[in-house]
């Protein structure tokens, strides 16, 4: 099952994707994406409906049908860093003894192919192909043979990086990775049982058409039960939250010269079977 929120920014409402590719409304279901919607018991009852008896909506998703974040209220946007082996290496980093962990501000997530603006004063905004895992049961010191019964599903994310804000200047990383419109989500959460082998997805993302990043799940260093686990040990988990699990190699840093985002480029993103995305990056147009 693909689950998805439609509409204007602010306004989204609940939806699914059904095997023709037309989005059908969840509204008469449940009041949104989020929260007790992500629990295991709703899931299960969404996937036993009778998907025809839903209204369609009008419009294609993602052409004249906006897609808003696949999840709504996020209530923490964890991120891994370093968790692909090929991409420490392009960072000429060493692999982490334990995942490496910091934060986006919920303020950051926007939808799949809403603009990525570019903030004021930048000079290194980066890509990142990454897969997220969302949070469907809540928990705390999860037991990683468990992990995966606390999963609602699974996401694309655009983990937009600024790299001098992150890197080049005091501080921790959290201030280069959660400008805002720096977390496309989407464009839809996609049930785990659509997943045929979660340590074997394939990973793109271009800029203007050329290809920077190809990747593969294989190469992540922390499994995600392993992720799940680690992360509960430091704060509970709830319903709707995200764990962005890392990057594959090429990313702009990475190129040799390193190339970054300037504006008006477009930025297209994916990974199999959880769908795509496609971003204009702009200039920051906040007063």
């Amino acid at each position: 099952m693909k689950l998805l929120r439609y509409g204007a920014p602010g306004a989204e409402k609940p939806g699914l994707l059904d095997a023709n590719g037309q989005v059908r409304d969840l509204s008469s279901v449940v009041p949104d994406i989020a929260g007790e919607a992500l629990l295991p018991q709703t899931i299960q009852a969404l996937q036993k409906l009778n998907v025809s008896s839903l209204a369609v909506v009008e419009g294609t998703p993602q052409q004249d049908l906006r897609l808003g974040p696949c999840v709504g209220q996020i209530g923490k946007f964890i991120c891994i860093g370093l968790n692909y082996a090929d991409h420490a290496a392009e960072a000429g980093m060493a692999i982490p003894p334990e995942p490496i962990i910091f934060n986006k501000w919920t303020s950051a997530i926007c939808g799949p192919n809403d603009p990525i603006q570019i903030p004021r004063g930048s000079v290194k905004t980066d890509w990142e192909v990454e897969l997220g895992v969302v949070i469907g049961k809540p928990g705390v010191y999860i037991d990683e043979a468990q992990a995966m019964d606390h999963v609602a599903g699974f996401c694309v994310i655009n983990d937009v990086s600024e790299r001098e804000f992150q890197l080049d200047r005091a501080g921790t990383w959290d201030k280069g990775k959660g400008c805002d419109t720096f977390g496309p989500t989407g464009p839809w959460l996609v049930t785990p049982d659509e997943i045929e082998d979660l340590n074997n997805l394939e990973m793109w993302l271009d800029v203007d058409g050329e290809r920077m990043q190809s990747g593969n799940t294989s190469t992540l260093i922390f499994k995600i039960p392993h992720l799940i686990a680690y992360c509960s040990q430091f704060m509970s988990l709830q319903s709707g939250d995200i764990i962005s699990t890392g990057t594959p190699p090429g990313v702009g840093m990475g190129q040799r010269p390193p190339r970054y985002l300037k504006g008006n480029e477009v930025v297209s993103l994916g990974i199999a079977g959880l769908g795509r995305q496609s971003s204009k990056t702009v200039p920051a147009f906040h007063a």
